[in-house]
């Protein structure tokens, strides 16, 4: 499947977490409404129908500026992205398959699941804290601000760009 890069009417994606991407499919469909305008297209790549051939988009924008989230949403995903898939504890960088997430204040122990009291942890560092108070991570966690989790995004080697348009968009 490829997908569709969603700007809003000032030309900035609709959303950085997720990336706003939507399928071709669906991007056809907003077009044929009249409710985006294709800014760039696929060049080695047409649709056709009985009647037209169209290339597909690759970049669209909204024809009606919608308002931006601000928050960063609490999530597993997020608190990877904040910490760098870093364990809080060794320091080596993992993969999300290999990442827990800890509490250090155990929930044993009255602590609570927020943005300052979860970090990254491997499995055997995980394992070996067990709920104990006494063991903390290199660095206490911390909410973060919504751009710093969309830089730590970006750089992250998951992040992929489908269509070289996208990098005049994405940039902050």
């Amino acid at each position: 499947m490829t997908d569709v890069l969603v700007l809003n009417a000032d030309y900035r994606p609709l959303s950085f977490l997720p990336l706003s991407v939507i399928s071709w499919q669906q991007a056809i469909k907003l077009k044929t409404l009249d409710r985006v305008r294709v800014e760039h297209e696929y060049d080695d790549w047409e649709i056709h129908s009985p009647s037209i051939t169209m290339k597909v988009p690759a970049v669209i924008v909204t024809r009606e500026f919608l308002k931006y989230k601000k928050a960063v949403r609490f999530s597993r995903r997020a608190v990877y992205l904040r910490d760098l898939y870093t364990c809080g504890y060794c320091g080596d960088s993992f993969s999300d398959h290999d990442l827990t997430l800890d509490h250090v204040v155990p929930v044993s122990k009255g602590g609570k699941t927020t943005w300052e009291n979860i970090t990254t942890a491997c499995m055997t560092c995980n394992l070996s804290k067990g709920n104990k108070t006494t063991i903390l991570p290199n660095r206490m966690p911390y909410k973060p601000e919504y751009w710093h989790i969309v830089g730590n995004s970006m750089k992250n080697p998951r992040f992929k760009v489908r269509h070289p348009s996208w990098n005049q968009y994405i940039t902050f």
